[in-house]
Order: C-alpha cells, then sequence, then structure tokens
C-alpha cells in the first residue's frame, strides 16, 4: 500500500503512467495465472528492486480487485528465484538476502547456470510464467514484449516484462520518490551490476580531482550511458572491486599511427534527382580527414527504408564508423531510423529521454503520431549530450546520425561530437592527414608510368590526379601523415623528370 499511495501523492505524471501501466501487466498476469505458476527473477539489481515493490503494489491491487485486500498481505506470496554466483559482488548477496528477509519473500536459491537452473525448477514446480525486470536497452530485451514465451530451446515459460518500457530515469524516479532501499553500490558510481570481473564505477560519475570517490547513479545525466561501466575484464582479474578505467576503451597514444576508416551516407531523392547539390558530404570528408580518418565511401541512396537498411548494413561490416544525414524527422520521406533499425534486426523503440528534448523544441506538437519522431533502434542507441546542441547526437553502435541540413549546423554538430568524444575518450582521434599538391603541363600519357611506380615505392601515400578543365594543368596530390614522406615522395617524382615539369601549388 505504502508504495501505491507514494506514487499517486508525487507530481511526476510520466512516472504515474508508468507504474499504472507496469502494475496493470502485473495484474493481468495474475489474472491469468495462480499464484502457484508464477515467480519472480530477482538478481538485487535495480531493475529488479522495481520490479518488486511494482509486484507488492500489483498484487494489493489484484486483492483489492477480488475484494479481499481485508486479508494479511505482509508476506510476499510470490515464489522468487535468485541465481547466486561466485563471482557476484558481496554487497549484491547481502542484499538480496536481506530484502528477502524484510518483505518475507519466498526465495529458491541456484547455483547453476540460468537455463539449466530454469530447467531443475519448473520440472519440479508447476511454474507457468515468470516476471522478469527486461527493460528496453538491455541486451536480451531486442524482441521482448511485456509477455512474451521463452526462446526455442529453452524451458518452456511466458516471459512478463512489467517495465519493458522504462527508462534509467524512470527506475531512479521511481526508487527516489517511493524511498525504498537499494543495493550500496549504486552510490558509489555503480549504474549497471554484473560481476565483479566486468563492473567498474561508470567514469562519467567521477567527481573531479579524485581518482576513486563517484557521485550516486541516479545522478548519471543520460541513461543510455548506464553500461559505460561494464569493463570487458577476463575471467583471470583480481577479485576484489575494480577501479574505474576507461571502461575497455583503446588507449589513443598506443594507436596514433594506425589507420581508422569511415563511410558517409546521404538520405535524400533531392540529391538524386539533381535538385539540391549535397555540400555535407564533401565537408565531412575534410572533418574527418582532420582526425587522421580515412574517407572509405561516400553514397546517396533514396528516401526508402530499404535502400537505407541495404547501404548501412554494407557499410557497417566495412567501416569502422558510419556517418549518415538526411531523412531525420516526422515527414512521410524520413525514414532514416527505421532503415538503420532494419539494418541491425531490431525495432524502433519509444525513447522517453529523447521526447523530453523534443517537447522542448516542437511543444504541444510532440503528441500523436508526432511521438513517433521520438521512437529510436531498440537496444544500441545512445545519446549523445551538449549544451550547445538543443537535441542529442545519436549513435547506433558504429553508426551517427546527424541532423544538419547544411554546412553550418553539420559544423556545429561536428565540434560538440568531437568535444564528447575527446572527454570521453569514445573516439578515437589520430594523426591528421596532410596534403601537398604540384601541378604540371605534362600530358596524362607522359606521366601515367612513373606515378604507377611512384606508388609501389610509397605504399602509405595517397597519390591522386585530376584536371579541373580538360585542357588544362595536371594537378597531382599527396596525402599522408608523414610530412617527411610526403616531401621525399614529391622529392622522387621531381628526379624522373626534366628539372621544372612540376610545379609546387598551395
Amino acid at each position: 500500500m505504502e508504495i501505491d499511495k507514494a506514487i499517486r501523492d508525487c507530481d511526476d505524471r510520466r512516472l504515474q503512467t508508468k507504474y499504472n501501466n507496469a502494475t496493470y501487466v502485473i495484474q493481468r498476469a495474475l489474472a491469468l495465472y495462480s499464484i502457484e505458476e508464477v515467480s519472480f527473477s530477482f538478481n538485487g539489481g535495480k531493475d529488479s528492486t522495481v520490479l518488486l515493490h511494482l509486484l507488492r503494489a500489483g498484487y494489493f491491487l489484484h486483492k483489492k480487485g477480488q475484494n479481499n485486500a481485508n486479508g494479511d498481505l505482509k508476506d510476499f506470496p510470490i515464489r522468487t528465484i535468485y541465481f547466486e554466483s561466485p563471482s557476484a559482488f558481496p554487497e549484491i548477496n547481502s542484499f538480496t538476502y536481506d530484502t528477502a528477509a524484510t518483505y518475507g519473500l519466498q526465495i529458491d536459491t541456484i547455483c547453476s547456470d540460468f537455463k539449466s537452473g530454469l530447467e531443475t525448477l519448473l520440472k519440479n514446480n508447476p511454474i507457468r510464467a515468470i516476471f522478469l525486470g527486461v527493460r528496453i536497452g538491455d541486451p536480451t530485451a531486442v524482441g521482448q514484449e511485456q509477455f512474451s514465451p521463452s526462446s526455442p530451446g529453452w524451458p518452456a515459460f511466458m516471459r512478463v516484462n512489467p517495465i519493458l518500457d522504462w527508462s534509467y530515469r524512470d527506475v531512479w524516479a521511481f526508487l527516489l520518490t517511493c524511498k525504498v532501499n537499494y543495493c550500496s553500490l549504486y552510490d558509489q558510481g555503480y549504474t549497471s551490476i554484473g560481476s565483479i570481473y566486468d563492473t567498474v564505477p561508470n567514469s562519467l560519475l567521477s567527481i573531479s580531482n579524485s581518482s576513486n570517490k563517484f557521485k550516486p547513479a541516479y545522478l548519471l545525466t543520460d541513461g543510455r550511458l548506464e553500461r559505460a561501466g561494464r569493463a570487458k575484464r577476463s575471467s583471470s582479474s583480481t577479485c576484489g572491486h575494480l577501479p574505474a578505467d576507461s571502461n575497455g576503451l583503446n588507449n589513443l597514444e598506443s594507436h596514433k599511427n594506425s589507420m581508422r576508416t569511415a563511410s558517409i551516407i546521404a538520405v535524400g531523392d533531392e540529391i538524386l534527382f539533381g535538385i539540391v547539390e549535397d555540400q555535407l558530404g564533401p565537408f565531412l570528408c575534410r572533418k574527418l580527414h582532420s582526425i587522421g580518418w580515412s574517407v572509405f565511401q561516400v553514397s546517396v541512396v533514396h528516401n526508402n527504408i530499404d535502400s537505407v537498411a541495404e547501404e548501412v548494413e554494407r557499410q557497417k561490416s566495412k567501416s569502422d564508423m558510419v556517418f549518415i544525414y538526411g531523412g531525420v524527422g516526422p515527414l512521410h520521406s524520413d525514414v532514416t531510423l527505421a532503415g538503420i533499425a532494419k539494418a541491425f534486426g531490431v525495432r524502433l523503440a519509444p525513447d522517453e529521454e529523447f521526447e523530453e528534448y523534443l517537447r522542448h523544441i516542437i511543444g504541444d506538437q510532440c503528441t500523436g503520431d508526432r511521438n513517433e519522431m521520438a521512437q529510436l533502434p531498440e537496444g544500441i542507441t545512445e545519446l549523445w549530450h551538449h549544451d550547445k546542441l538543443s537535441v542529442p547526437l545519436i549513435k547506433c553502435e558504429n553508426v551517427v546520425i546527424l541532423s544538419a541540413t547544411n554546412v553550418m549546423e553539420l559544423g556545429k554538430q561536428w565540434d560538440c561530437w568531437i568535444e564528447l568524444a575527446k572527454s570521453g575518450d569514445l573516439l578515437l582521434l589520430l594523426e591528421p592527414y596532410v596534403s601537398k599538391h604540384v601541378t604540371t603541363n605534362l600530358s596524362d600519357v607522359e606521366v601515367a608510368q612513373p606515378l604507377s611506380k611512384l606508388c609501389l615505392e610509397f605504399p602509405d601515400i595517397y597519390i591522386g590526379c585530376y584536371r579541373k578543365t580538360r585542357y588544362g594543368s595536371l594537378t597531382v596530390s599527396f596525402k599522408g601523415k608523414d610530412q617527411a614522406r610526403l616531401e621525399s615522395a614529391i622529392k622522387a617524382l621531381h628526379k624522373k623528370f626534366q628539372p621544372g615539369a612540376f610545379h609546387e601549388v598551395n
């Protein structure tokens, strides 16, 4: 009752809506299945803690609807499953068992792996449905609904996901509004807790001038980055709490001279029809070269979901990063996000954090069908916030969606992107490319063979040729990351021809 009252007395309308929807799902499940046929998977984390208290409230509302609210509801009658792991944090274990004692949980502790443990549990008990604290954005959430049968090859049961559409912000709003206890690790900078081998405090919560002090998890401003504390560590790592580090990201200095490639995709029939001239692609090429990245391909595709999906599918596997622009918005031709979702095999799902930004821009227009603008590819999307941007930049794994419509807007978004990348070590910045150009009045036939040999002598230097007019001078461009190598290549070119055949240009 205290949970239900806390939510109904608060001023957070969004939280109230989330609460009502979640408890409705719980009541539906309790109407479909008997108490003996349902169970609750509890792991001591923030999401399952939220679910525990939602289940308590949902069970109370269910009994109230049956005119049986005056019964003894002190103990929680739903069977609780806890998969105890030797690699779990001690705080998680102690919080789990303390919570079980506080709320009278009928807890079944399973020490085997999840699948075999479930097989044994379901074989010995009449369980037909399991409540899970899965949220959109979790790796296991892709493709799930509020009621989803278990996956093929697994024991047969119904997965019930009452908080599937909850955001990171919703979770903490609920816990703080209801004033319930949660695992102490969240007050130490941990935002997503796995095992002791793959979890560190989120470096985004690090307190300035301190190497081991962190703000609590509920102060993380971007819920999309809650898993930034999941470090890629092997099981041979030393047990105990891991310090915050670069979260498994590459050290920039050790890769200064390595090669990184990017692809650029423009979405727009107006470009293909020749109505407008694309200026953003060339601008991005120059910007990428300025941070030492090589552009693998620039392509233009139709405003068509399949066209976008096919091109993203090709480029995301060939390039380290893909930049895409055009086709973002509420119009029928704005299909970029849907195409990206299809390329990754996920669906579009509502993102309430992103919708809040849209509301500040278009106000009350962000209702009804307009909410489709706040649907982002499920489980793969990150929002990159910057004070100079009214709407965050969107990143789906290695695909960056840019909303700029002109070079000025793109320049602003690029500067913010680079600033965020530098501060978070989220983008590999390399030695920038340097270039030099020489011109000649010699014919293509005269220079062809010597230039081919020069390319073999300097494989690390890009050597290209172009003419601005058919009968104008030929320009030979040299581009690379080593100024000395560039100069050597130009000297080698001069030696292959008579003095004065080539002239350097600015």
